[in-house]
């Protein structure tokens, strides 16, 4: 039995979490897999309830599953609060006391969706698929950072700092994982300015040696935001910094159709990992029937991939996926590509009707 924590939070986190758990039942019955699911609140849920993003309780749940799936957080509700009370510090705080260190964000266009992608059909290629690994515990986010208030003036600094070790690990998954794809790995930085990416350019190129059979180029993150709508079937493995992660991925999810079509994991060198959508918390509309619930349930996937080594099941949900949108069948984000726009919860009760169906 595995123990899945669900942390649904904020917006639309619940309704998409609920999609999710569907998904994982069906794939229990199908598949002979037995779930235990517990569930915490996180962001602003956690601030209402004990005024905190996080607790102590909730965190030690998370350590004590086999992995999180995570909704989303954070809403104009609790925009007044300090940095350090804000719902997102919920997943910053998780991320760094779980040492999840590296971020992979696939960027897969399904086929069905190829018109509702704003890009050409001709720039996207015939099989875009894209894995950006992100590094995530460090640079600006975890760097020291503090305001400065002057007679006349005030001062703001956020330092992006990063040690070797820290570029080793997240690099060593990158070309292991660019090894057993089409062997080409990217490394995004911005080393003409920035001495931290100078650094992350001399250790990769050194550990470059040790993977003979993958491709490694380089690129600057200016150039690569350009190089992602202009040509990105070029890229098969991105490696960069967690700033640039951040941003290149949310720019990525434009050639998918929509960005409630991305997933993510968040590995370290011990479990629990944590998976979740890389949208936000959308409370423009929640309650309304209109989130995508595909991101989550993508997550999902990847959580019984990499946490449980359960390939067969994993790849069950993303054959159904793709029937339920050669279908026709989207949510109210898709509408331009979908000749069936239907809700939140009616597009995970068809994804669920395909599982284990080939």
């Amino acid at each position: 039995m595995f123990t899945i924590a669900l942390l649904p939070g904020d917006g639309i986190g619940p309704e998409i979490i609920s999609e999710a758990e569907k998904i994982l039942n069906a794939v229990e019955h199908i598949f002979n897999i037995k779930f235990q699911f517990v569930e915490g609140l996180v962001g602003g849920a956690s601030i209402d309830a004990h005024g905190v993003p996080l607790t102590e309780e909730v965190l030690q749940l998370c350590k004590n599953s086999d992995a999180i799936l995570f909704g989303a957080v954070g809403g104009p509700k609790w925009d007044h609060l300090p940095k350090e009370k804000r719902p997102e510090q919920a997943i910053l705080k998780l991320r760094k006391d779980l040492n999840l260190y590296a971020n992979l964000r696939p960027v897969v266009l399904f086929k069905a969706l190829a018109d509702a992608s704003p890009i050409k059909q001709e720039f996207l290629g015939d099989d875009l698929d894209i894995m950006i690994v992100r590094e995530l515990t460090g640079g600006l986010y975890f760097g020291k950072k503090g305001k400065e208030e002057g007679q006349n003036h005030v001062t703001a600094f956020d330092t992006m700092e990063y040690t070797d070790d820290q570029i080793r690990r997240v690099a060593r998954l990158a070309f292991n994982i660019a090894r057993n794809r089409k062997g080409h790995l990217t490394l995004v930085d911005k080393s003409n300015v920035l001495e931290t990416s100078r650094l992350w350019r001399a250790i990769v190129s050194e550990m470059a040696a040790d993977y003979p059979h993958v491709k490694l180029n380089y690129m600057y993150v200016d150039n690569c935001s350009m190089q992602l709508i202009l040509n990105p079937a070029q890229f098969d493995v991105i490696l960069t910094e967690n700033t640039f992660g951040d941003i290149l991925s949310d720019e990525a999810s434009v050639l998918t159709g929509s960005i409630g079509m991305l997933p993510s994991a968040s590995l370290g060198d011990e479990k629990p990992y944590l998976y979740e959508p890389i949208h936000g918390s959308a409370p423009d509309i929640a309650g309304t029937g209109k989130a995508n619930p595909i991101a989550c349930i993508l997550s999902a996937a990847m959580m019984l991939e990499y946490s449980f080594g359960e390939k067969s099941a994993s790849k069950a949900i993303i054959n159904a996926v793709n029937k339920v949108l050669d279908e026709g069948y989207g949510t109210f984000d898709l509408r331009a590509g979908a000749k069936h726009v239907v809700s939140t919860s009616e597009i995970g009760d068809i994804i669920k009707k395909y599982i284990g169906i080939d």
